[in-house]
């Protein structure tokens, strides 16, 4: 009988031995898979060199249109200096708003020019084309998109795609994404957009927020035939490697000079609103879409202060000089939907009201009713209640296009 206690103990003490060690391998397996960086549309060049070979290559790109070296993302080389010394034959640069080199101010106009470096002509798509002329693209072979996008509406890198993709679609030439994280990938939210404030800061009935990547965005305009005359392109995506839309992705590359942190972005979309106001969001200062502020906000209530100068990105700051009162929101827990209590909370504090608003405010809210209903003292959450239908009819929509869950 001892021994047959003692067998049973050894072998209790054996299978907990081994399904401690079960536990832990599946500990680093998990932990293996969590970790995996998360890899480029770019820097997978086996995916997409075979499709560029013998061919002459438009690229759509900007500072952002990097291959990195390493996981860390500091060190990089320019997709276009790669493709040129693998030899692909990219005859033109086609560059977006903030230009090639991203130093261009929100809105400026950008001039068609020559790149230092390369030598290669780059045309601007943000000057006095916003679609490329088809001469543009008449010796093209294929056109290659890439650039960092940050998942909103009002940010008008997705309105060039379409674009791109309508006069390429138009002259018969193939697309290819080069796909890249959306940091502001994990919710969407905001109001559809309604069409007669259609801009270039508002091309289709999406909410602010619509939680897709640049390549899933490109397949959604493809499939939902919202270019001219419901045409298609010839759209290739190289997707991400090791991403969800729940990833949280610090971007290495600023997307645009008054973004530089992931702070600025992840804010983006709630103090973008700002700009369709008299109150400032931190242009001319280096706190860019984290604070918000103005010098007729009441000092008592709004008790952080700034005064906008000109500076990288921002060469005539709303209220250049003067002392604005505001708050700042750097310390603001991630979002993951759009706060309107910052947009309300300044207005109801305005004492000219009937000036607060301006002309570009609907444009960036992709409706009239939401200035309405803040004027009209509709709440915050009975606003967002309004979105709601909306909000459950595109998601129907954006899950036949998704590339990643």
């Amino acid at each position: 009988m001892k021994y047959i206690v003692i067998l049973f103990l050894a072998l209790t003490a054996c299978n907990s031995t081994t399904k401690k060690k079960q536990a832990k391998n599946e500990a680093i397996v998990n932990q293996s898979v969590e970790t995996k960086a998360i890899v480029t549309g770019a820097n997978q060049t086996n995916k997409y060199l075979p499709l560029l070979k013998g061919k002459n290559v438009g690229v759509v790109a900007n500072q952002t249109s990097v291959i990195f070296k390493n996981d860390s993302g500091k060190e990089h080389t320019h997709l276009v200096d790669s493709l040129l010394a693998l030899n692909v034959n990219v005859t033109k640069v086609f560059a977006p708003e903030h230009g090639f080199r991203g130093v261009a101010d929100a809105g400026e106009y950008i001039e068609d020019g020559i790149d230092e470096k390369t030598g290669l002509p780059i045309f601007s798509l943000y000057g006095k084309n916003r679609k490329p002329p088809k001469e543009f693209l008449e010796d093209i072979d294929v056109m290659l998109f890439d650039v960092q996008d940050v998942g909103v509406r009002f940010y008008t890198y997705i309105s060039t795609l379409h674009y791109v993709m309508e006069t390429s679609a138009e002259l018969n030439i193939p697309v290819i994404v080069l796909d890249r994280p959306n940091p502001n990938g994990h919710y969407i939210d905001g109001p559809i957009l309604e069409k007669d404030v259609t801009s270039f800061v508002g091309m289709h009935t999406v909410p602010i927020v619509y939680g897709m990547t640049i390549g899933e965005y490109g397949k959604m305009i493809n499939g939902e035939k919202w270019m001219d005359n419901e045409i298609q392109c010839d759209l290739t995506v190289v997707p991400l490697q090791h991403y969800t839309h729940d990833s949280e992705y610090d971007l290495p590359l600023k997307p645009s000079p008054n973004l530089p942190n992931a702070k600025s972005i992840n804010l983006y979309p709630s103090v973008c609103f700002f700009e369709g106001t008299t109150v400032s969001c931190g242009r001319g200062t280096e706190m860019q879409f984290q604070i918000f502020g103005a010098p007729f906000l009441p000092e008592e209530t709004f008790d952080f202060s700034f005064t906008p100068q000109p500076n990288f990105g921002a060469k005539t700051p709303k209220h250049q000089g003067e002392l604005c009162f505001g708050k700042d929101l750097r310390n603001v827990e991630r979002l993951d939907e759009i706060n309107l209590d910052w947009l309300i909370e300044a207005y109801k504090a305005t004492a000219d009201k009937t000036t607060f608003f301006n002309q570009f405010f609907p444009k960036l809210a992709g409706t009239k009713k939401l200035q309405d209903q803040i004027e009209n003292g509709v709440s915050a959450e009975a606003i967002k209640e309004s979105w709601k239908p909306g909000l459950e009819a595109f998601s129907k929509t954006r899950e036949k296009y998704l590339l990643y869950k």
